[in-house]
């Protein structure tokens, strides 16, 4: 009972975040998995992907509603990030999982001093395809290697590399998620044991509805209240798994 709690309120979080921000809930889903229910950091990178592709699948379908999405330009994101999120999801479940952890926590801190550092950048005068194409296959790189989604660096990219409003570059991040989150979970079938499906149902169920929550959350609270708060426990987190590997 106690786990199947644990796996309710984590997914929850992870959820509303999800759903609030566009990105950086996903970053929570494997430190929680390895922590709090017990999965290796192997299968908690997979178990993440699947919880991930559900969930953004959910909150991309809620922005497509309010006609956040710029499909076109999101499905060209996401293609260039389909091959590196296959490739380094291959590689990422044979790495040692004092590597996957340390590089884990790594991400876990770039995400956070980001979100905690205002935006400056300006929307491009024009769209650089080979500056896109490299954005979107970094992105899905991380997607296939860390199993996070990455929306902490789509949704600035979708900003300062196509030109996206921050609200269809929200909406349209969760389409560029769902398909290297896929693409990656494609590469690690039938590669990674310790899967608790006990533990990933409920977890994934929790955060389809924290999602719908979040993306009313973002209406009633700004932005910026919402990642420093979610940067703060980010920061917590990854300094936690970097001194549990150094330890």
């Amino acid at each position: 009972m106690t786990v199947l709690v644990l796996a309710l309120t984590a997914g929850a979080v992870i959820g509303l975040a999800l759903g609030a921000l566009g990105g950086g809930g996903s970053v929570l889903a494997v430190p929680a998995l390895i922590y709090l229910l017990g999965f290796t950091p192997a299968a908690a990178t997979t178990a993440s992907l699947i919880i991930v592709t559900a969930t953004s699948a959910t909150a991309l379908y809620a922005h497509t509603r309010d006609g956040n999405v710029a499909w076109r330009t999101g499905a060209l994101f996401a293609a260039a990030g389909i091959v590196p999120a296959f490739l380094a999801g291959a590689v990422a479940g044979r790495l040692p999982e004092a590597v996957l952890t340390a590089a884990f926590a790594l991400i876990a801190a770039l995400a956070a001093v980001r979100m905690l550092r205002p935006s400056t950048s300006e929307p491009p005068d024009r769209i650089r395809p080979g500056k896109a194409a490299g954005a979107g296959a970094g992105l899905g790189a991380v997607t296939g290697f860390l199993g996070v989604g990455g929306g902490f660096l789509a949704v600035p990219a979708l900003v300062s590399v196509l030109g996206l409003t921050m609200r269809r570059a929200v909406g349209t991040s969760l389409l560029v998620i769902t398909v290297n989150s896929l693409a990656a979970l494609a590469a690690r079938t039938g590669t990674s044991s310790g899967l608790h499906w006990e533990i990933i149902g409920p977890f994934t169920g929790a955060a389809i509805l924290g999602a719908w929550d979040g993306k009313r959350l973002a209406t009633k609270i700004s932005g910026t209240t919402l990642q420093k708060i979610f940067a703060g426990v980010l920061l917590a987190v990854a300094a936690f798994m970097l001194v549990d590997v150094i330890a």
